[in-house]
Formats: C-alpha cells, sequence, structure tokens
C-alpha cells in the first residue's frame, strides 16, 4: 500500500474477489453458507490487499482474534458482575483479553445485537452471561463454527454451560434453619424468569418437603433490598414466622432492616439466610449466614470449556456444574421460646 493511502475496506475486498461485503463478512466470521470457491476468491482477495478487520497480523493468518466477546446486562448485581470479573482475570492469564457488550435488558433483540456487533470483530469465542429465558433463543442464531459458552443458563440447552448448583446451595439453606430447630422456613424470591430463582425455590422446597413441612406461599420480589424491605414488612406482622431464607443477600438486607423496625431481632426472634455471600454480608447486623457460589470456579471452567472450543474447532456439549458452600454467621439461632 502506497504511504499516505487509506487502509483498505471490506468493500475493496468484495470488489476484488467480484462478490458483496455481506459474503466478505461471512467468510470472516466462518458462516457455513459460503462456497469453497468464493471462500478462496475472498481470502485471495484480503492477501492481495492487505486487509486486516481486526487490525491485528494474527488475525488473518488464523481467522480469529485474541479477544473473547462477553454478552452481559449492564447491571450492578452482585453474581453476574463478579462472574464477569473472575472470567475477564482468567481470560487475561491465559493471553486473551475481553470485550463485553453490555444490553439494558436481556431480550432476544438486543443479545442478538450484541452478539452480531462480537461477531463482526472476529471474536476467538462468545461467552454469553445469560440467567433469564427471554436470552435464550438468541444462542440460537450464533453459528455452529463459533465458540460459545453459556453461564447460569436453561439446564436443558445442549450448548456448552457452566451453571452454581443454585438447587443445592438453597436446599443447604433452607436444611440449616430446620436443623436449628425451626418449624418452617419461609422464602421471598428472586424474579421467576431468572433460573438462579427458580432453582432456589426448588431448594427450599425439596428441603422442606424432606422434612415433612409444608412449603408456605413464594414471596416474589426483585434482587433489591428495597423490595426485600418490602417484603420484610410483611413478615414482621406475622408471628408465626420465625425463619426466612432470602434469594439473595441485598433481599435479606431489607428484610433484616424491616424486621428491626418491627422489633423483631435477628436471630432471637426470626432467623435470617441470604446467596450470594456478598463482601458486605459479613458486616450486616448481625453478620449473614449466605451461601457463597464459588464465581473463580465457574469463571475458569466457563474458559477452559471455550478454550477447548478454540483449539478443536468443536461443541460438545460439555457442561459444568460448581457446588456453592454455605457460611455460616450470627443470623440463625434457634427459634423463640
Amino acid at each position: 500500500m502506497a504511504r499516505g493511502s487509506r487502509e483498505p475496506a471490506m468493500t475493496d475486498v468484495a470488489k476484488l474477489a467480484g462478490v458483496s461485503h455481506q459474503t466478505v463478512s461471512r467468510v470472516l466470521n466462518d458462516h457455513p453458507n459460503v462456497t469453497t470457491q468464493t471462500r478462496l476468491r475472498v481470502h485471495a482477495a484480503i492477501t492481495e490487499l492487505g486487509y486486516r478487520p481486526n487490525r491485528a497480523a494474527r488475525a488473518l493468518a488464523t481467522g480469529r482474534s485474541q479477544v473473547i466477546g462477553v454478552v452481559a446486562q449492564s447491571s450492578t448485581l452482585y453474581g453476574p458482575t463478579a462472574t464477569l470479573t473472575a472470567f475477564a482475570q482468567a481470560a487475561v492469564a491465559h493471553g486473551y483479553t475481553v470485550s463485553v457488550e453490555s444490553v439494558r435488558t436481556l431480550d432476544e433483540k438486543p443479545v442478538t445485537d450484541a452478539i452480531d456487533r462480537h461477531l463482526d470483530q472476529r471474536v476467538a469465542g462468545l461467552v454469553m452471561i445469560a440467567p433469564v429465558e427471554s436470552a435464550e433463543a438468541a444462542l440460537d442464531g450464533v453459528p455452529e463454527g463459533i465458540p460459545l459458552v453459556a453461564i447460569d443458563g436453561d439446564p436443558q440447552r445442549a450448548t456448552e454451560l457452566v451453571i452454581v448448583d443454585q438447587e443445592a446451595g438453597s436446599h443447604a439453606a433452607t436444611r440449616h434453619l430446620l436443623d436449628a430447630g425451626h418449624g418452617s422456613v419461609w422464602h421471598v424470591s428472586g424474579p421467576p424468569d431468572w433460573f438462579d430463582s427458580r432453582h432456589r425455590v426448588a431448594g427450599w422446597r425439596r428441603a422442606l418437603a424432606e422434612a415433612g413441612v409444608e412449603a408456605p406461599p413464594v414471596m416474589q420480589a426483585d434482587w433489591s433490598a428495597a423490595s426485600g424491605y418490602r417484603a420484610g414488612q410483611v413478615l414482621a406482622r406475622m408471628n408465626e414466622v420465625t425463619a426466612v431464607f432470602a434469594a439473595n443477600d441485598h433481599l435479606a438486607l431489607g428484610i433484616m432492616l424491616a424486621l428491626h423496625e418491627r422489633g423483631r431481632r435477628v436471630p432471637d426472634d426470626i432467623s435470617v439466610v441470604g446467596f450470594d455471600d456478598v463482601p458486605e454480608s459479613a458486616f450486616y447486623i448481625p453478620p449473614l449466614t449466605t451461601v457463597r457460589p464459588d464465581f473463580d470456579a465457574a469463571a475458569a471452567a466457563s474458559l477452559d470449556l471455550l478454550l477447548a472450543q478454540i483449539y478443536s474447532g468443536m461443541r460438545k456439549g460439555q457442561r459444568r456444574v460448581i457446588p456453592p458452600r454455605l457460611v455460616t454467621r450470627r443470623s440463625v439461632g434457634p427459634p423463640p421460646g
């Protein structure tokens, strides 16, 4: 290329190869619906022009960059944020960088658009932090040749998947309260469209059923401390409530404030257990018993599955289930009297 001339563009490659720029894009993204002859013409034009879509020589040589694309919801929720942070750190340790497409909602259209933007950049692979049902349909549109891992996605899907065993964690939390002598455990859940929320409800129900205890009605909330506070105001007026399992630590925080305002002491009058083990949970009053997911282990497992696909070029439908553990503190005691 002559000094001072512009960088070749995708349209230049398309003109030289005698194809449309959409076909060039499909070749760059390893889309299967391109003939071998067309693929060879496009690569020959790329070589002749010195076209570098990722401005990296390795991308021209391998057809992949050293960038992993992640799609996640724009959120301050601790679980997804901790997962993303742990994954980025693990990727850097293996020589990859992470490009994050944050979407306001995990609906099919914004998730599909985010995936397409990653594919336009020829990422080495894709990771979806997709804990809700609405995001699942977007995964169907990812070409087979693109390495893909879902974190906290639908357990029924065949794609590579890493999940924390939410049901086991909530079962342990409920069992802990029953073992402390409580006759029943009330549950304040997360949104019903979240897989995490559903599985935490399932573990709570299973623990009660095993103990021969009829499950009280689920108190539905979002993940916020404010919604926990509203649920806590209701629970505080119910003298029969002596134990509560909250679907995350922020809900537990709101519940504990509402109980305090009504003169219900934790754990003397009501015991409370949360989920996530946010860094502040050890400093609640009293310090919160909670379930700790291993976000580092989930991130490492996700990267392992993704790298295996990058190196082999194949999806094998593997999955990893990460066990959480119960962290006991001072928010649980025997029932009053």
